[in-house]
């Protein structure tokens, strides 16, 4: 049973996760390449929010990426600046332990739902742009701080949507 544990969660011979190491660049090219291999987010920190941040308006479909193993809503594409910003998601969710954790997914999928009809579920650029904002405000507005000072703060507080 831990063999299959650990392969799931990308563990090298020495315990140490490729996870653990691998940097925002290689990251959004493997996903774009449809080659990101493993069955979880990376261990990313606040410190990759900003190079995360640099990808988040592509609007590139991508094929071949993890989603949440519990999700029964499963999409087979997604924009490359949407996942990116569901991984930035997944760092602010992790440092709070967010009750809606699994691993390391901060929701069951990298795309949105409108709050108030959650059955609603939109996937469109001009969503995609919309949540941008909302993100890059969140940044802008508290990237002199501590992350501990607002890792709390959800950038999607204040609008209509919410991760699905």
């Amino acid at each position: 049973m831990f063999i299959i544990i650990a392969g799931f969660f990308g563990c090298d011979g020495n315990g140490q996760s490729d996870l653990d190491t691998l940097q925002v660049d290689r990251y959004v090219e493997q996903l774009r390449k449809g080659k990101y291999d493993s069955y979880e987010l990376p261990a990313f920190t606040a410190d990759d929010i900003p190079a995360l941040l640099a990808y988040s308006k592509e609007t590139q479909q991508i094929k071949g990426f993890p989603t949440n193993p519990i999700s029964s809503a499963w999409t087979a594409e997604c924009s490359l600046g949407m996942y990116v910003l569901w991984t930035i998601e997944s760092i602010r969710a992790v440092s709070i332990d967010s009750k809606f954790l699994i691993g390391r997914f901060p929701s069951q999928n990298p795309f949105v739902e409108l709050k108030k009809d959650p059955s609603a579920v939109i996937t469109n650029t001009a969503v995609q742009e919309d949540i941008v904002a909302f993100y890059f405000d969140w940044w802008e507005n508290n990237k002199g701080n501590d992350f501990e000072e607002y890792k709390h703060i959800d950038p999607l507080a204040t609008s209509i949507y919410r991760w699905h």
